[in-house]
């Protein structure tokens, strides 16, 4: 993918937003395999979230690609985002498998709405195609991850609610601060 070079500081600020994101969600599944992937037991629910990692790694490595390609500044909180990203990745797979689909749930309902919002602005403005359908691409993904993460009991987690108002607030807390910082 080969984009113009010379971006707009709104797109450059979707950029650097999904980069950060696809980022934390790298490491959710990375706190989540850390714990899973340890438990003969459990090596189903490792071997779920390890394809969800493995879409969320090739996400990630688009944004990379378009943050070093656009000369785009990342977040400077990634560090930050990727710590916070492992260890509610690995609170959550301690709490249990229903646990973790709660958490996938509730951040993949934040980042469709989020990508929903992006792409339509793009397709308002009717620039940036590429990046459009590659949002779309990655929107369908995160869809599916949720989907997946209902379908594997998420939503029957006790206190499942509380759980995902929390995820929710901290995902979209996440977004706004990383738009600008």
């Amino acid at each position: 993918m080969n984009m113009a070079t010379s971006k707009s500081s709104k797109t450059e600020q979707m950029i650097r937003v999904d980069h950060a994101g696809e980022h934390g969600a790298v490491s959710i599944y990375r706190g989540q395999l850390a714990v899973f992937g340890k438990a003969d037991s459990k090596a189903q629910i490792a071997e779920l979230v390890k394809h969800m990692a493995e879409q969320e790694q090739t996400h990630m490595d688009s944004f990379d690609k378009l943050i070093l390609e656009n000369n785009i500044r990342p977040t400077v909180l990634a560090p930050l985002w990727d710590a916070a990203g492992f260890t509610l990745g690995a609170v959550t797979a301690l709490m249990g498998e229903k646990a973790a689909m709660a958490c996938t749930a509730a951040v993949e309902e934040v980042i469709d709405t989020h990508y929903a919002d992006q792409i339509e602005e793009l397709e308002r403005t009717g620039d940036e195609t590429e990046l459009c359908d590659m949002i779309k691409e990655f929107r369908a993904d995160e869809a599916e991850h949720r989907h997946t993460a209902i379908e594997h009991g998420a939503e029957d987690m006790k206190g499942y609610e509380v759980l995902r108002s929390l995820i929710r607030f901290g995902c979209r807390s996440a977004i706004k601060i990383s738009e600008k910082i």
